[in-house]
């Protein structure tokens, strides 16, 4: 995966000639200064590249259409340093398709009080600069995110930070390829969905492979190749002698083997498999498909792509913060008077990244399938915020759902239960959390994350002109349901201009 500071955003000022030549030369040097400083920040993890103060429609023309271009450049962040005409921005606005983020700042801290002349004010006009600008970008009905804030604020760089990162998401989720090896689940609809239109819309392309495609890679797999690897998951995890040197583990450090050399060789960034296809492996994919999870791929379990490309983005969105993010399931509830919570899981892979401590590498019968005992990690999960985000198809539109969570300490031993396992608190409340995930149509699938919250998720939908609702602390189903209502108008009006 390709590591954050090899990505840029382009800073861009808006001015005009009306300010002569002694007021655009600072106008000039206060931008460099603040994209260095935002740069070398390290709230924000990419780099931030000045660019040369615009002027006029054809600059500001030839500056959006250059960023459409560029490969590494992710978005772009402009200030008004003084008052920059908003015609001027009409056409560039019109054609930019990288992300907008509007930085509503001013190069000084504090007004100089008794030095504060009209020349000063004519060279710092942000505060009605940066109003100019956003009706324009209302009037073309323009995603964006708007900053406000002094440049030097750790607010204000913390969510440019996170613009940054949902930037670097979306750009990456437009070109990801997802390997579907195998099909759909049968008879499971959520997990369907327009793969025509989401590639229309999102970018990321959804091909199907046999699952021969990728057996033909596990012919490939030496068995030198295999000793390593069960050296290699000696050394990580906790695991007995008797795994060790169990063969349900050297098949299943073969089918790792063979599913990254068949992901490598194909430049895949996400896959499905089901347990219902599995012809040609010994077990269905465990311990294989959290270790690429852990990776940087995205993954979800039968046939869901819409996750696994979801659950790609966000991992790209939270290199280097802690706490992980992975697929994931609401699998069954502790029903408690006044505390009722929810356990995650799936029926092996749970990504490692969101793990408590060192996790344990078992074997263990799995009970569908009808394939032999599979390997898989078995871990708790630590205590914290998180989100749960679903991406779903509503045959009209698509829409992504985030309900946020606490996650909890497991108040209990689960000696028989082999798979990796998270307890949360839905936020309101149980009750209220999963009437409006279910009024919403959200999967049974998800994407859970403690390594970002929902602002990141707002930041990627906006850029991806996708349906967003929350359920959060104040959610309450009357409004919840309203909310959608009103979506349903929203979206049916506006689809074809987003």
């Amino acid at each position: 995966m390709k590591k954050l500071n090899e990505y840029e955003v382009w800073f861009v000022t808006g001015s005009q000639d009306l300010y002569g030549a002694e007021i655009l030369k600072n106008v000039a040097v206060h931008s460099e200064e603040i994209a260095k400083g935002l740069s070398d920040s390290v709230q924000i993890p990419v780099q931030v590249v000045y660019k040369p103060v615009v002027k006029s429609p054809e600059e500001i023309y030839q500056v959006c259409q250059q960023a459409n271009v560029a490969e590494g450049c992710i978005g772009l962040v402009v200030w008004m340093h003084t008052f920059s005409p908003a015609k001027m921005w009409i056409r560039g606005l019109d054609i930019l398709k990288k992300p907008l983020a509007h930085f509503h700042t001013q190069y000084n801290t504090e007004i100089p009080w008794g030095e504060i002349d009209m020349d000063f004010m004519n060279e710092n006009q942000s505060a009605h600069g940066g109003r100019e600008f956003g009706f324009m970008a209302s009037r073309l009905r323009k995603n964006r995110k708007v900053i406000v804030g002094h440049w030097k604020d750790e607010s204000a760089r913390k969510k440019l930070g996170v613009w940054t990162r949902a930037a670097a998401g979306w750009h990456v989720w437009q070109t990801t390829k997802v390997a579907r090896i195998g099909d759909n689940m049968r008879e499971v609809a959520v997990t369907e969905g327009d793969k025509i239109e989401a590639q229309i819309r999102f970018g990321f392309s959804v091909n199907g492979y046999g699952i021969g495609d990728v057996v033909a890679h596990l012919n490939e797999v030496s068995n030198a190749q295999v000793e390593a690897l069960v050296k290699e998951y000696d050394a990580q995890y906790i695991i007995s002698p008797e795994t060790l040197k169990s063969q349900y583990l050297k098949d299943a450090a073969k089918i790792e083997l063979g599913l990254r050399s068949f992901m490598e060789e194909g430049g895949f960034g996400a896959f499905t498999d089901t347990f219902e296809d599995l012809h040609g492996f010994k077990q269905l994919p465990g311990i294989a498909a959290q270790r690429l999870m852990a990776d940087g791929y995205g993954f979800a379990g039968e046939g869901d792509w819409k996750t696994a490309a979801l659950l790609r983005a966000v991992k790209v969105m939270g290199q280097g913060l802690e706490g992980g993010s992975s697929f994931m399931e609401d699998y069954t509830y502790d029903f408690r008077d006044g505390r009722s919570r929810v356990l995650g899981s799936h029926m092996l892979e749970i990504c490692p990244s969101i793990a408590m401590g060192k996790a344990r590498c078992e074997v263990h019968p799995l009970g569908i399938g009808g394939k032999e005992d599979p390997a898989r990690l078995v871990f708790d999960v630590d205590a914290g915020p998180a989100i749960n985000v679903s991406l779903i198809d509503m045959g009209t539109r698509f829409r992504m759902i985030v309900n946020e969570v606490e996650a909890v300490k497991p108040e209990h031993e689960l000696p028989k239960l082999p798979v990796a396992r998270v307890l949360w608190d839905p936020l309101p409340n149980l009750p209220v959390a999963a009437e409006a995930w279910i009024l919403a149509g959200a999967a049974h699938h998800s994407v859970f994350s403690k390594a970002i919250n929902t602002e990141y998720i707002e930041d990627f939908a906006e850029m991806a002109g996708v349906e967003l609702v929350v359920i959060d602390k104040d959610t309450k189903p009357r409004q919840f349901k309203d909310q959608l209502h009103w979506n349903e108008v929203y979206y049916h009006l506006f689809q074809n201009k987003m």
